[in-house]
Order: C-alpha cells, then sequence, then structure tokens
C-alpha cells in the first residue's frame, strides 16, 4: 500500500470518510461512532471539554452531550445503558457487551493496577469488605460518601505526588479495576462506584471468555478500528502486550479477517483489516483532541500523516512548544495545523493562545477553514466567540479569517 491509500484506509476506519448527520444527532448517532472507534477515552482535563466528547464532535458535528451521557450512565428497561467504563485504552467508554473481554485484565488486577495498591490492601486488610458492604446496602457512592459512612476521617499521606488519594478511594478505585465495582453514573466528573451485577447485564457478567478468546476479540476490534496498522497498533488500541497479540493475529491472518501488507515507508509489517475500505479521498475538516483514538498513540500518528505530536500539559510552561492543550487540525485526510485552545466558559470565549501550521500547507486555505472548524466548534460549547493570540506562524492569518 502506498502511504495515501494507508492514511485514507485507516481516517475511513475511524469514522472520517462518511458525510455528517443532515438531521440533529440522536443517540443512534453517537453510537454510530462507537462502532468506528470502539472506544472513548476518558480524562479528566477539561481545559476546553472533557475527552470523550470531542472525538465524536469530530466526526458528526455538534451534538447534544447528553445523548453521550446517557448512553453511559444512566439506565432505564426502555433505554438500558449502552456504555461502560474499564481499563480499555486507559480508563474509557466501551460497550457494554465489551466488559467480559476484560475479565481477564481484571483477574490481573484483583489487587489494583500498581504495585502501590497492595500496599493499601496490606495495611487495609478489611477495607475492602467494608467498602463493599456500604455500597451493597446504601447504593451507587463516591468514595467520601462511603468514608462518611465507614466514619473514617484518615488524613492523607503528602509523600506522593499526582491525586494524593485516600485509601478508601484506592481501594475503589482497585475493586473497579478488579470488576467487583463499576461506574454507574458521574456527577461532575465525579465517579459512583456500585456492584457490577447491579449494573451489568447478567449475561455479560456471567460470560466467560478466556483470555486467548478474548485478546483475539480485542485485536480484532482494533484492526477494525485501525483499518490497517501494524502489530505495535494493534497492540497498544487495548493496551496488550506482544505476546498477547502475535498469536491472536496469526490466527486472524489464518482465517483470512487480516491481509499481512507493507505500507510505503514503514519497517514493520502492517495488516489490513478484511472489512477495511480505501476511499479515493477523505474530505472534510475535524479538531482533534488530543485523546482522539485516531491519534492518541503518536508513533502511529507520525507514521500516518508525518506529524510529530506530544502532549504538552505536563511540561512547564516555559518549556512548551505549542502550548498546554492542544488540537491538531484536519484537513481533508491531512493533518495541516494544531491549535493551543481554552474554554473559558465565564466569559463565553474559545481562547487560541497559539496557531502553528505544517510546513508546504496553503495557510491562507488552512486559516479560512479552521476559522469556521473554531466557530463551530464555539458554538457547539455554547460560547459567544472565538479570540486569537499571537503565538505562531499560523496566528495572524487565523485572526484575519476569523475577522
Amino acid at each position: 500500500m502506498t502511504l495515501a491509500a494507508a492514511r485514507r484506509t485507516a481516517l475511513a476506519a475511524q469514522g472520517f470518510a462518511a458525510a455528517r448527520p443532515s438531521a440533529a444527532p440522536t443517540r443512534r448517532t453517537v453510537m454510530k461512532v462507537l462502532d468506528s472507534t470502539r472506544l472513548l477515552q476518558l480524562d479528566s482535563v477539561s481545559a476546553v471539554v472533557r475527552a470523550h466528547y470531542a472525538p465524536v464532535f469530530s466526526r458528526i458535528g455538534s451534538y447534544d452531550r447528553t445523548l453521550l451521557d446517557d448512553a453511559a450512565w444512566t439506565h432505564t428497561a426502555r433505554r438500558p445503558r449502552q456504555l461502560v467504563e474499564y481499563w480499555a485504552h486507559e480508563a474509557a467508554l466501551l460497550p457494554v457487551r465489551d466488559w467480559s473481554l476484560m475479565r481477564w485484565r481484571m483477574v490481573d488486577y484483583r489487587r489494583g493496577r500498581w504495585s502501590g495498591f497492595r500496599h493499601v490492601f496490606d495495611r487495609n486488610p478489611t477495607l475492602a469488605d467494608d467498602i463493599l458492604g456500604v455500597i451493597k446496602e446504601f447504593g451507587p457512592s463516591t468514595a467520601g460518601e462511603v468514608e462518611k459512612h465507614l466514619e473514617l476521617d484518615r488524613p492523607r499521606t503528602k509523600e506522593n505526588w499526582g491525586w494524593n488519594h485516600s485509601d478508601t478511594k484506592v481501594v475503589c478505585e482497585a475493586l473497579f479495576s478488579a470488576g467487583e465495582l463499576t461506574v454507574p453514573k458521574r456527577v461532575g466528573f465525579q465517579r459512583y462506584y456500585d456492584l457490577s451485577e447491579r449494573v451489568i447485564p447478567a449475561e455479560v457478567l456471567n460470560r466467560e471468555v478466556d483470555e486467548a478468546e478474548a485478546v483475539r476479540e480485542l485485536v480484532r476490534r482494533a484492526a477494525a478500528a485501525h483499518g490497517v496498522g501494524t502489530e505495535t497498533d494493534l497492540r497498544d488500541y487495548y493496551r496488550l502486550n506482544r505476546k498477547q497479540t502475535e498469536p491472536a493475529i496469526a490466527e486472524l491472518l489464518d482465517s483470512g479477517e487480516l491481509e499481512q501488507v507493507s505500507v510505503q515507508g514503514w519497517d514493520k509489517p502492517a495488516y489490513l483489516h478484511s472489512g477495511a475500505r480505501t476511499p479515493r479521498r477523505v474530505v472534510g475538516r475535524a479538531l482533534l483532541c488530543p485523546f482522539d483514538p485516531l491519534i492518541f498513540f503518536r508513533a502511529r500518528t507520525e507514521r500516518l500523516f508525518d506529524f510529530h505530536y506530544r502532549i504538552e500539559i505536563y511540561t512547564p510552561e516555559h518549556k512548551r512548544v505549542h502550548g498546554y492543550y492542544v488540537f491538531p487540525f484536519l484537513l481533508d485526510g491531512e493533518i495541516v495545523a494544531r491549535v493551543d485552545l481554552r474554554a473559558e466558559r465565564g466569559t463565553g470565549r474559545l481562547l487560541v493562545p497559539g496557531a502553528f501550521a505544517e510546513p508546504g500547507c496553503d495557510t491562507e486555505r488552512v486559516a479560512a477553514e479552521l476559522a469556521s472548524a473554531l466557530r463551530e466548534m464555539a458554538e457547539w460549547l455554547e460560547l459567544d466567540t472565538v479570540e486569537t493570540g499571537e503565538r505562531g506562524d499560523l496566528a495572524a492569518a487565523l485572526t484575519l479569517a476569523l475577522s
């Protein structure tokens, strides 16, 4: 395959070759995005909008975010829950039916995802049972509410950087990782925990899938979401390891679901999904959140688009190259620019402190298309204006296009 063909294949697999809906998006429209992405990564940063909302906007345009909220965090007999949280590509929303494909990981995480979790269990040998007892009695609860029910008032350690969670929160997270608890709702993005048996449908909860079968299914889903990708691409999508993916790929090659191909400029074999399509061209524009499934594996982003991209949230401000929360700009199948964005809700402004063009692009056209995309995003976020700063070689042209 030529690199251009591989790029169009990848974009089509991620839903960027489809026409945007002509009518107002519905829950079905939103869930159709998941047919392409298979998951939506969750992240706490809200500089512009929470990470799981943005990929849907990138693919279908303006939509009511409560449609996604309801699919993930509400449940009624008429409108059952369709998405559930778990560790897929980091924390992510994935279809409820895929929860059972993670059972092997839940076994691995039965005492937490990190070694530090074990120390918390060792010094609190009964805390897990106590937490489960509280949630069983009182229903969906935050870690803080669990602590109140247990009448705990334990100071948090100051030894560690980061979230500095209490032991109760750590054990709640460990029980979530082990599949004993799940998240039936969020309020202000704060997790409420409940027993998985009260949230996950019985047919999904009770389905036993051995690790090899589950990994094969996950690699199959990753291959469909990529269209074409290397072993490392397929491995990264659900955070698998090479010992898992290589046998799965071999079986999918034998069954004809994957075909080994070479892609121009790639130094590793690639695997083309049998259902992938390669459109003659891909048109349209999209602002891509840093956690969009199209670009969250940075090595693949560079191979596909010749676009070096790193998130600089944790980089000291004076060392940042492009900005705090930077969105690449996709135009007609190429990443042509990037913009540092901030939603200032109190003043109704979408701020663009920096705008940077990729080498060789038509700056005037890129600025005009980017201005339209930014206006569309501002309207979706219910912001009144788009205001640009002076950083970056595209800033002046973008300011002119917005005016």
